[in-house]
């Protein structure tokens, strides 16, 4: 078959043979691989770029099957319309094969990995991708979906070479590199007022559509924008949800970003743009400075008159972008009370409580007259490793802090988890 071109009863047998099957690259692939004469895959997959919904009707395919010819891509060699189609430095991929090629998977893999049909949600645990684990909160659960090593490394790869090229809103500090909880925290210090807001189920509240609406933004056509998509959203599957609120379980039923994927975060931040615009926005127009740390944002300056509504709009906003402001988690703080961000007490200079710089050196303080083990009344898996991250984010804000926190580390036995790390 050259070009795809096809004669009228050749396209006639494949329309009628895809007419019954699954639109999925493998239901294409499989029923056009009945007819003989054509490169089943080639035209599945060029089929799907063009038609990612199925037709209504099998005459619908007939006429795409005949067109085929007039409607053949643009080589990538060629320059003539991409230039103003793409956005930022990411690769090219035209087609669902020449994402299949660059993961390393062919297209049936490529199928079962993004899970496009939704057939995972019924199987058993060891055929899904995800492995569910609730962490219970003071109100209701969160729950973590966290994906297996092979679709873990597709999604880093996706991170590394797509999502790592577009940057993200000037006021997003989560997730980004360079920032972190102090740069988001810091802008506030010393002010009137500081108010802080959460989102409500940031990660689930994110859906495939919207997920999908990044990935076509970014130049990706349809088929290879879904197939994105799928790598990196999720459906929770029915046994999963029991237990939770319904509110909860109707986000998560649905395709959604799953927290506990790589990709998430850095496709939370780009979903969440437009968001962030409007509240750096509203916040200038009010002489305010807005930040914000995945799920936490916070706007500060002198003080206003009318907080209530400038909450009022906030809420409007996240609403429009499809977000929910916890009703809950409103604090409105001022000089004369302790005012706290991500856990940093931002009134003067940003620094971490006392109370946890002084029970951090009271654990090493025993950890040295005792031993590692005996401290680790919580059975804290890699337990050197995790004191010495909070050490990290303590001295993160107090030089003087960390230097006394490193000394202390320095005396402790920390036994069998030395020989490991080395």
């Amino acid at each position: 078959m050259r070009d795809f071109e096809l004669d009228p009863e050749l396209a006639r047998r494949l329309a009628v043979a895809a007419a019954d099957a699954p639109w999925t690259l493998g239901g294409l692939e499989e029923a056009f691989g009945t007819v003989h004469g054509v490169s089943a895959t080639s035209l599945a997959v060029r089929v799907l770029d063009l038609m990612p919904a199925p037709p209504f009707e099998p005459q619908t395919l007939y006429r795409l099957l005949r067109e085929l010819p007039r409607l053949r891509p643009v080589p990538v060699s060629m320059d003539t319309n991409e230039s103003s189609v793409w956005r930022f430095d990411v690769p090219r991929y035209n087609t669902s094969a020449d994402l299949a090629r660059s993961l390393d998977l062919t297209i049936s893999e490529l199928e079962w990995f993004s899970d496009r049909g939704e057939w995972l949600r019924t199987k058993p645990l060891q055929l899904r991708h995800y492995r569910p684990m609730q962490i219970s909160k003071k109100a209701g659960a969160r729950l973590l979906e966290i994906p297996k090593p092979r679709l873990r490394e597709i999604q880093r790869k996706i991170l590394r070479r797509i999502l790592d090229q577009v940057p993200a809103h000037d006021a997003a500090h989560g997730f980004v590199r360079g920032r972190s909880p102090l740069t988001f925290a810091a802008p506030h210090a010393q002010s009137e007022i500081v108010i802080g807001v959460d989102l409500m189920q940031f990660f689930p509240s994110i859906t495939g559509n919207r997920v999908h609406a990044v990935f076509a933004a970014l130049g990706y056509p349809p088929a290879v924008a879904g197939v994105l998509t799928g790598l990196c959203t999720v459906a929770t599957p029915a046994d999963t949800l029991r237990g939770l609120p319904y509110a909860q379980a109707s986000q998560l039923r649905t395709a959604h970003l799953p927290q506990g994927a790589p990709t998430s975060p850095a496709l939370a931040n780009l979903v969440a743009r437009t968001f962030d615009i409007r509240s750096s926005a509203l916040a200038q127009a009010n002489w305010l400075t807005y930040t914000r740390y995945a799920d936490d944002l916070a706007f500060s300056g002198i003080e206003i008159a009318d907080v209530g509504t400038l909450l009022w709009t906030i809420k409007q906003i996240a609403q429009d972008e499809g977000f929910d402001v916890h009703p809950r988690k409103i604090k409105v703080m001022r000089p004369h009370r302790r005012q706290h961000l991500t856990g940093l007490v931002i009134n003067d200079q940003p620094s971490y409580p006392r109370d946890d710089y002084d029970r951090l050196r009271a654990l090493l303080h025993n950890a040295a007259n005792t031993s590692a083990q005996e401290q680790n009344r919580a059975g804290v898996e890699h337990f050197r490793a995790h004191i010495y991250g909070r050490i990290a984010h303590i001295g993160e804000t107090s030089t003087t802090r960390r230097r006394t926190l490193l000394r202390l580390a320095d005396r402790v036995d920390w036994g069998a988890e030395i020989l490991e790390s080395d």
